[in-house]
């Protein structure tokens, strides 16, 4: 069986992280791969370890090279995703695992149509408990609502859609589709 790019989605607060941690746990078939970034190293950062770090000519190299499957700016950096180092993980027999924003999830399926998108969401009530526990106003639940209702609308090209209320089960689901 081939080995597939699985770019996962989702609000803040859908449990992401754990679900991605349980099916690493689960699965030995997995890689991952470490972005790129045109930012300037902090101190104590290495070049390999959270980040390979580029200067603007070599990120623009990168870029006219068409290596990069995804970009994003923030704070005045670029950081993104390269597709030679997701294409080295597939040659070596490994599923790709990215955890990327909706919008980094769009980019990456236009860039490589065939990489699998997984939206990850719990249900509204959930998300709306995972938001009053972490809040710090009673301001911040509803602003945090519509921002997840605005990424679940543009998740439309995504290929499956996981609820996340019970992590092990979305766990489960998600590494079902790796086996498909």
């Amino acid at each position: 069986m081939s080995k597939k790019l699985f770019v996962v989605a989702g609000p803040s607060g859908a449990g992401i992280g754990e679900v991605l941690g349980a099916v690493f746990q689960m699965r030995k078939d997995l890689g991952t791969v470490t972005p790129l970034t045109a930012r300037k190293m902090k101190a104590g950062e290495q070049d390999g370890v959270g980040f390979y770090f580029y200067d603007l000519e070599g990120w623009n190299a990168l870029k006219e090279a068409g290596d990069l499957l995804e970009t994003t700016e923030f704070a005045g950096n670029d950081y993104g995703t390269s597709r030679r180092l997701v294409e080295e993980e597939l040659a070596a027999g490994r599923h790709v695992l990215l955890n990327l924003s909706v919008e980094r999830a769009a980019q990456v399926k236009r860039s490589m149509p065939e990489a699998v998108c997984v939206y990850i969401e719990p249900s509204p009530a959930v998300l709306r408990e995972r938001y009053q526990r972490i809040a710090r106003s009673e301001f911040e639940v509803p602003v945090r609502m519509e921002e997840a209702e605005r990424q679940r609308a543009l998740a439309g090209f995504c290929d499956h859609f996981l609820n996340s209320d019970d992590v092990a089960a979305a766990a489960a689901a998600l590494s079902a589709l790796m086996d498909r």
